[in-house]
């Protein structure tokens, strides 16, 4: 059997896209991970599965595997991704994703990028979650931490000089830290002037990538809530940037903008890959 899939990336941050709404293929998380290896499969960052919706008013069912093959809740960068596939597919420029995070609103901007409604960030520390009841905003972690969720959960490290700062030396032993009680993704941001963040994240289950969406999301709120930066900003990324906006009127709600980009589609032999 030869399985479509769809190569697709917002700033380098990359992902298979597998289209389940025809067909389901069972796919364990070996062979997620076999798929997402970058010399013996496909090469990704996550693998995005795509279902058919069951909530009232959204259009598809999206499922989001890292590289390892654990599943994860949300994916921003991924979000914007299958936004910008189901307005094309449909012609409209809204569209509705349903995600284990909730339902997300995306649409089409008036210059080709793609925003997605990320939905109210979690800051009490059991939403996180943590392991122990603390102030989410200065973690008693070494650094003093801020933490929340976006439908998955994020630390992020304020630091003055960001090129000193390793991710991956720094961040793969604080993504299993005893606090985080399902593992954490770890951001390092630096202010580097007037509602601009720059930023570099160490993913759980990824690893460093070049962009992270919802990290994205998470650096830009906890610096707002620490007074760094105002409600709109932008956060620089390794591979570009991202446009980050919190709402603070209704649900209070975290908007994302920036570019989704298909790379190449292809088909693969599912019983080649290890199961």
């Amino acid at each position: 059997m030869r399985t479509p899939f769809l190569k697709m990336h917002g700033l380098g941050n990359d992902f298979i896209i597998i289209d389940e709404r025809p067909v389901r293929y069972d796919l364990t998380p070996a062979r997620i991970a076999a798929l997402s290896d970058r010399h013996r499969g496909i090469g990704c960052d996550q693998l995005v599965l795509l279902r058919p919706a069951c909530a009232p008013g959204a259009d598809v069912f999206v499922r989001f595997f890292n590289a390892d093959g654990s599943e994860a809740g949300a994916c921003g960068n991924a979000s914007r991704c299958v936004a910008r596939l189901l307005a094309d597919e449909t012609g409209r420029a809204s569209v509705t994703l349903q995600t284990r995070a909730g339902l997300l609103p995306g649409r089409v901007e008036a210059d080709g990028r793609i925003s997605v409604n990320m939905g109210a960030p979690r800051l009490a520390w059991d939403a996180v979650p943590l392991t122990d009841a603390c102030d989410t905003l200065m973690l008693p972690i070494d650094g003093s931490p801020a933490a929340l969720s976006m439908g998955n959960p994020h630390v992020t490290f304020f630091v003055d000089d960001l090129a000193s700062v390793d991710p991956a030396v720094r961040g793969a032993p604080l993504e299993r830290h005893a606090l985080f009680a399902e593992g954490a993704n770890i951001g390092f941001a630096q202010r580097i002037g007037d509602d601009h963040l720059r930023l570099r994240v160490w993913e759980r289950g990824a690893g460093l990538t070049l962009a992270c969406g919802s990290g994205a999301c998470a650096a830009a709120v906890n610096a707002m809530r620490k007074g760094l930066v105002g409600h709109a900003c932008r956060v620089t990324m390794d591979g570009g940037d991202l446009d980050i906006v919190w709402e603070r009127a209704g649900r209070g709600d975290v908007w994302m903008t920036g570019p989704a980009v298909v790379a190449f589609d292809g088909h693969v032999a599912l019983a080649a890959v290890s199961a």
